[in-house]
């Protein structure tokens, strides 16, 4: 994997229609090679939206492929393209004020596929040192790789995960703004069983937590891939959350969850075993 990033490079200044015509073709490619990743999103998409035919969930899965695979390569631009050309592609909608002032402020960031965009328009374009949790990638070089495009602003604090939650708390009570993303299947450990689309889901409580323990409030950040870019939207502080009860807060953020998704369902990272985890005697779904 130790090419990559010198492909990357390499792919950069392409136009941006190009890139992601290729994204289109290796996409479709990918969507009849990966059967394992195939079947997983039919899965998901199965449970998640069952009032669809089998024909629209199909459809959905195979453009999901492509956003996907157009997102991996628009890495390129967005972590080794000009700040210039970030301008042109990225743009945001919403108040930024919240994440300018010394207040701490936990983002909930859902893993759509212009997640990584999104932390380019904060931390690059606004200079917002946005704080986020890290897992080590298992190939070095493409961690480096990685680590280096997330933080090429310079501004980024990347905490990681096996480290614990005692120095993103500390973080968060000296004004941190933590760009969280708290929803996927994490395993059963320290996860609590919500609904995510009328299905039980293994989900971690970590937005309540970190809001309770750190003193943060909270809002959305969604981005969202357009055919000119990426466009993150920041929804408003949310009020009356954190509340005492973590169970309700953590259903409550699937609820929010699920409002973003229905507004771009291809877009959600649907590759990923989200509902892996089942309640006790219920059997596995993939």
């Amino acid at each position: 994997m130790h090419w990559v990033p010198s492909l990357m490079r390499l792919l950069a200044p392409w136009p941006l229609p190009i890139l992601r015509g290729l994204g289109w073709v290796l996409g479709h490619v990918l969507f009849a090679l990966a059967r394992s990743r195939r079947h997983v999103v039919r899965v998901n998409l199965r449970l998640c939206f069952p009032q669809r035919t089998a024909w629209q969930r199909w459809q959905m899965a195979r453009r999901h492929f492509v956003f996907v695979t157009q997102s991996l390569l628009d890495r390129a631009w967005l972590w080794h393209g000009s700040e210039a050309l970030l301008r042109r592609r990225l743009t945001v909608q919403g108040d930024l004020s919240p994440l300018q002032g010394p207040d701490p402020v936990v983002l909930l960031a859902p893993h759509f596929v212009g997640l990584d965009a999104g932390g380019m328009v904060l931390s690059v374009l606004h200079e917002v040192p946005v704080a986020s949790i890290y897992t080590r990638q298992r190939n070095a070089a493409l961690d480096e790789w990685v680590r280096q495009g997330r933080n090429r602003s310079g501004k980024a604090h990347l905490y990681f995960r096996h480290q614990g939650i005692k120095q993103i708390v500390t973080g968060l009570r000296a004004g941190d703004k933590l760009y969280l993303l708290p929803d996927m299947d994490f395993g059963r450990e320290d996860s609590v069983f919500v609904p995510f689309y009328g299905v039980q889901a293994a989900t971690l409580p970590s937005l309540s937590r970190f809001a309770r323990l750190g003193r943060a409030r909270v809002l959305t950040a969604a981005t969202r891939m357009t055919p000119s870019g990426y466009g993150l939207e920041v929804g408003p502080l949310w009020p009356d959350f954190p509340s005492e009860d973590a169970l309700a807060d953590t259903a409550r953020m699937n609820r929010e969850l699920q409002a973003l998704i229905d507004t771009m369902p291809e877009q959600y990272y649907w590759v990923h075993k989200r509902f892996k985890t089942r309640p006790e005697g219920e059997p596995g779904v993939y």
